[in-house]
C-alpha cells in the first residue's frame, strides 16, 4: 500500500452523505480536543500538510472547528519538501492557496541523508519521520506557532501499539498530546479518535489532490510490518467488529497493578 492510496474505504462510509461523514469526523476530532486539552485560547498551530488524505482532512476539519470553537486559535499550514524530485508540492500549494489557508512551503534535503544513513534493504520511514519532525520543531517557533498538529488517526495509534508490543517490547503508542524532548513544542494529534476509513472516504468525496511522497521505497519495502499489522487487524475486525475501537478503549483504561513494570508497583 502506497502512502497516497485512498482506496481503503470501509463499509461504514458507503451509506452516508458527505455532510454526515464530515459531521462524524468533526465530532470525533472535537471530542479528542476536549478530552486531552489539545487546543487553547490564542494557540497558533502549525499543521503539517504532506499531501496525503490524513493531513488534508486534519487541516480542513480544524478550519471548520476554528470557526465554531469557543476559543480563538490560528492555523498555519506547512508543507515540507523532503527532496525526492517527483514530489508534486505545486499541487499541494495550489490547494492551500485556493482554499485561503495561511501556508508556508519549506524544503529540507532529507532524501540525500536517507541515502547515506540507511543501509540497503533497511527501512527508511522511521528515520525520515524523525528528521521531518526535527525540521518542524525548529520551524514552529520561527512561525510563532506554539503547537504542531500531525494527522495520525485511530488506526495509526492502534497499529503503533501492536508494533511496539510485537517488535520493541514496549507498551506504548502515539500520545494525543506530547511535549517534545527539547521542551519547545507541543505535538497534538486531533484525529486520534477518527477512523482511517472515514478519512479516506472524506478525501475522495472532497476531491483532495492526493500527492505521494515519491520515495522510491514507498509501498515496496518500507513500513512492511506496519502493513502486515494493518492487514492482521483488518482480518480480525472482519471476524470481531469493533476490534480497533476496543483496543483504543484499552489504551484509555490502563490498570498498572495488573502489569509487570516494577516501577509502577508499590
Amino acid at each position: 500500500m502506497k502512502c497516497c492510496d485512498i482506496q481503503f474505504v470501509g463499509a461504514a462510509c458507503a451509506d452516508v452523505s458527505l455532510e454526515q461523514l464530515e459531521r462524524r469526523i468533526v465530532r470525533k476530532t472535537g471530542k479528542a480536543i476536549g478530552d486531552f486539552g489539545l487546543i487553547g485560547e490564542n494557540d497558533r498551530i502549525l499543521v503539517a500538510v504532506s499531501g496525503g488524505k490524513d493531513s488534508y482532512g486534519l487541516l480542513h476539519v480544524l478550519q471548520i472547528l476554528r470557526r465554531r470553537a469557543p476559543v480563538r486559535f490560528d492555523l498555519v499550514a506547512v508543507n515540507l519538501h523532503h527532496g525526492f524530485p517527483e514530489y508534486r508540492v505545486d499541487e499541494i500549494e495550489a490547494h492551500l492557496a485556493e482554499n485561503g489557508f495561511e501556508y508556508h512551503m519549506r524544503r529540507a534535503e532529507i532524501a540525500p541523508l536517507l541515502q547515506t544513513k540507511v543501509k540497503p534493504g533497511k527501512t527508511r520511514c522511521s528515520l525520515c519521520a524523525r528528521l521531518r519532525r526535527g525540521v518542524l520543531y525548529d520551524l514552529a517557533p520561527d512561525l510563532g506557532c506554539n503547537k504542531i498538529a500531525l494527522g495520525h488517526h485511530k488506526d495509526d495509534l492502534v497499529e503503533t501499539l501492536l508494533l511496539n508490543i510485537f517488535f520493541t517490547g514496549q507498551l506504548k503508542s502515539m500520545a494525543p498530546k506530547l511535549i517534545s524532548d527539547d521542551g519547545r513544542n507541543t505535538v497534538i494529534r486531533p484525529l486520534a479518535y477518527v477512523d482511517e476509513s472515514d478519512l479516506a472516504a472524506y478525501a475522495r468525496r472532497r476531491g483532495f489532490p492526493i500527492v505521494c511522497c515519491s520515495c522510491p521505497a514507498c509501498g515496496v519495502r518500507d513500513n512492511l510490518w506496519r502493513r502486515e499489522v494493518k492487514a492482521l487487524l483488518a482480518r480480525l475486525e472482519h471476524e470481531c467488529p469493533g476490534l480497533r475501537s476496543s483496543i483504543m478503549t484499552a489504551m484509555r483504561n490502563v490498570v498498572p497493578s495488573h502489569l509487570m513494570d516494577r516501577s509502577l508497583i508499590s
